[in-house]
């Protein structure tokens, strides 16, 4: 199924992607590079407790003044990019399961298949290693072993471009959208302090700006856009974000991309170890199409767990233990 070929690198390069895009209320960045889904309002709720804290509820005796929002999503950027250098300590389990509609809504077919992902050479990979519950074959490991072999040593060359450049760019080699870009695209707005699983969380909205002047395709994307974003206040990291396509997006009249209207995303992060906030849930609901890299007509979710350290030397990765994420996803 093509939205799952798209998720062969779901946690290694989309998930990365909408961490980086916390900005932008986390859609997996470079649509060309990895997708979203999915139709008819916002995708399902985050799993989570939240309580919302009162404007004038009190904290030592005074109230709390909430942050200034755009410093706050700096924060966010520039601590995303220094855990990094923990993410390439863990790696983790992630399953994927696609149910394709028809055109009348009924269930045409599900799939599941299941990736390990981990950082190799610096950059993020998925690995399958499952498919509807069987595990692969040795031929079939073997060329999954040589792919993600080969993505890494493409990502790293882009990379390093990039560097030669001059130009900012996430651990795959993409360009890079800075908080303060993505402040010209749209607005956060409503700001308010919640309890998500017991910490204190800034929830803001982000609300894409028509007539805002763009500078590629992805801006065009991200001006499309509404949703809400969660950040920890404490650590200044993005723990939770949904959103929702305002408008059809077409690139080539819809030969390269084609994403309807409604097309609704979320996702979750966990802190895991004490030290490292890391995927824990994506699921959309609709319909997105961009070339081979992802295609489906739907719903889909992904849910992360078995959460481990190992170093980052080994390539094999044997015997290494499984930690547990500070509130576990729900699966």
């Amino acid at each position: 199924m093509g939205a799952l070929r798209g998720f062969e690198n779901y946690s290694g390069c989309m998930v990365a992607g909408l961490r980086g895009l916390v900005l932008v209320v986390a859609l997996g960045w470079m649509f060309a590079a990895h997708g979203v889904a999915f139709a008819g309002g916002q995708a399902g709720a985050v799993a989570g407790s939240v309580a919302v804290v009162p404007e004038g509820a009190k904290s030592e005796g005074e109230a709390r003044p909430l942050p200034d929002i755009p410093a706050l999503m700096k924060s966010v950027e520039a601590n995303q990019r220094l855990s990094e250098a923990v993410e390439k300590n863990y790696m983790y389990r992630s399953v994927v399961t696609e149910n394709e509609v028809d055109g009348h809504g009924k269930l045409k077919k599900t799939e599941t298949r299941e990736f390990e992902s981990f950082w190799e050479n610096g950059v993020p990979v998925s690995r399958l290693v499952k498919k509807d519950g069987k595990e692969l074959s040795a031929e079939e490991l073997k060329k999954e072993n040589e792919k993600v072999d080969k993505e890494a040593a493409k990502a790293k060359e882009r990379r390093d471009k990039s560097d030669e450049e001059g130009k900012e760019s996430d651990p795959r080699g993409h360009e890079l959208m800075t908080a303060s870009r993505a402040l010209e695209l749209g607005s956060f707005t409503n700001a308010r302090r919640v309890q998500l699983n017991g910490r204190d969380t800034i929830v803001v909205d982000f609300t894409g700006d028509p007539k805002a002047k763009t500078k590629n395709r992805f801006e065009e994307v991200v001006r499309d856009l509404a949703g809400t974003a969660w950040v920890d206040e404490q650590d200044r990291m993005l723990v939770k974000a949904n959103g929702h396509f305002l408008n059809d997006f077409k690139v080539g009249g819809g030969l390269l991309a084609d994403i309807k209207k409604g097309t609704s995303f979320g996702m979750e992060q966990r802190k895991v170890n004490g030290e490292v906030w890391l995927p824990a849930m994506f699921e959309g609901q609709g319909s997105a199409r961009a070339l081979l890299f992802f295609s489906f007509h739907g719903n889909v979710r992904a849910v992360e767990s078995d959460y481990r350290k190992f170093k980052a030397t080994s390539r094999i990765l044997p015997g290494v233990g499984t930690v547990e994420p500070e509130t576990p996803p729900q699966q």
